[in-house]
């Protein structure tokens, strides 16, 4: 199997290493760096437990090689709170109910980051298009949908004061 070293910053970090090449991104955050917040769901992107953001897009981590992701900046749900500060999309969930079992939470939060960099003040339309790609077992949707509505809400108002 050929090796490929591979450097990238995850989470703000300089990470450098010598992968396989078939390795896919998920496994390589999950089992080389012992980050276990993105989670493994289906193996075959629709689930969407997996999502972390690469160059601020988020991606579906289980289906990414992680030769692919050489020189790229990543971030992963344990990248998100700054300085001990939980994310408000992190706030809002816990606020709103937004998990129930928590598995699809990391990615769940992950991809709504996307979605408001892109659309800061979304509809519940287009929040649950925005999401339909990250599967949940446990809710009808209604307090993930919450959830971002509360967070997009509080970003706007820290975007306002920093103004």
């Amino acid at each position: 199997m050929a090796k490929h070293k591979v450097t990238m910053t995850i989470n703000g970090k300089s990470v450098t290493a010598e992968v396989d090449s078939r390795l896919l991104l998920v496994h390589f955050i999950r089992e080389n760096l012992d980050m276990t917040g993105t989670h493994i769901g289906c193996d075959t992107s629709s689930c969407g437990a997996c999502t972390i953001l690469i160059d601020g897009k988020s991606v579906k981590s289980c289906t990414y090689l992680t030769v692919r992701a050489d020189g790229a900046d990543i971030t992963t749900i344990e990248g998100i709170a700054v300085e001990g500060t939980n994310h408000p999309l992190q706030k809002a969930f816990h606020d709103q109910h937004g998990l129930h079992c928590g598995f699809c939470t990391p990615g769940m939060i992950m991809r709504s980051i996307d979605l408001l960099k892109t659309n800061p003040n979304p509809t519940e339309k287009e929040i649950r298009w925005g999401i339909s790609g990250n599967l949940c077992r446990c809710t009808g949707y209604n307090n993930i949908v919450k959830s971002v509505q509360q967070a997009a809400a509080e970003m706007a108002k820290e975007k306002e004061a920093s103004v």
